[in-house]
């Protein structure tokens, strides 16, 4: 039990060198110009990524539910009880992401993030949310794929209430697929992100928790074909994350 405590010590050490390293390397590309980022600043903020997960001392584990291909082109979505996922899914998938607005003036990764091509948008402003909607579909007809998390924020372990519709309208608009997956986190408590943690002590958190295990269970892409309006496609998504819940959290 020591020796494996004195592994991850040292693991988790070389970690946190190898991504203030990456760090310092993308915020200082983040002062380029965009046309020159746009060639390669994507897939080093992925890597980004999965070095903070190992960092964070998390260990990630995809597992493929799914029955059919995944799409080439796809919108993701997933329900959002921790900050890890705003790592975790992009390390994990091709994905820009969908952020609140506060993300962009953060000191440590703001300005990483905007050069990554990350959408924002003011959760409680309709115009704000109109605006983003416009930028979600001009990245998808860019070949873009993009995660929205439905719950519209971190809303607990459990799967809130009722989903956001701007995901559903987006992929009936367009007629790219919703591309569902749910994260489980063995240790819920210590993973998920609430009052009145900050960011940095949930980060805290996690890496001293006990059980490090991350789960991403991921399902068949969603044909909006199947679908008449944002209302029933909503619903149907809606419970099927409550199905997931039962299945893996309850």
């Amino acid at each position: 039990m020591i020796l494996k405590t004195l592994i991850r010590v040292i693991w988790v050490s070389l970690s946190w060198l190898e991504l203030s390293s990456i760090t310092l390397l993308l915020y200082t590309f983040s002062y380029l110009p965009r046309r020159l980022t746009s060639l390669f600043y994507f897939p080093l903020f992925r890597y980004w990524c999965k070095a903070f997960v190992c960092a964070l001392g998390v260990d990630l584990k995809l597992h493929e539910k799914n029955h059919l291909p995944i799409p080439k082109q796809y919108i993701l979505i997933a329900n959002h009880p921790s900050s890890f996922e705003d790592v975790g899914i992009p390390a994990t998938f091709p994905v820009h992401s969908l952020a609140k607005a506060e993300v962009a003036d953060w000191w440590w990764a703001g300005r990483i993030t905007v050069a990554a091509g990350t959408l924002y948008v003011q959760r409680e402003s309709r115009e704000s949310r109109r605006n983003a909607s416009k930028q979600i579909i001009d990245a998808l007809e860019e070949g873009k794929n993009i995660v929205i998390y439905p719950e519209g924020g971190c809303k607990g372990r459990r799967i809130f209430e009722s989903f956001r519709y701007g995901a559903f309208d987006i992929s009936l608009k367009t007629g790219i697929p919703i591309l569902p997956v749910f994260l489980h986190y063995e240790a819920q408590d210590t993973f998920e992100w609430r009052n009145p943690y900050t960011l940095i002590q949930t980060f805290g958190r996690i890496i001293r928790s006990q059980n490090n295990r991350a789960n991403i269970y991921q399902y068949d892409a969603i044909d909006p074909k199947r679908f008449h309006s944002k209302e029933d496609y909503n619903a149907y998504v809606h419970e099927l994350y409550l199905q997931w819940q039962e299945r893996y959290l309850d």
